[in-house]
């Protein structure tokens, strides 16, 4: 007979390890230019979309106390 909800434990889930970057094995030419051309598909139309009114007068705010 199978327990209800409320009858079971709580499910447990083991973290996963955050892995170093520098342990990572690094990527083929090939594996980095199909991904460079993908991202830049993907990301094409919002590059060129303008910037919303909100975004540009946070901009502009951040760059004079930048400046």
């Amino acid at each position: 007979m199978s327990k209800t909800q409320a009858e079971r434990p709580p499910h447990s889930v083991d973290p996963i390890p955050a892995m170093d970057p520098a342990d990572a094995p690094p990527l083929s030419p090939t594996v980095r230019r199909h991904l460079g051309q993908t991202l830049r598909g993907h990301y094409a139309d919002s590059l060129s979309a303008p910037v919303g009114e909100r975004l540009e007068a946070l901009l502009a705010q951040l760059d004079k106390t930048a400046g």
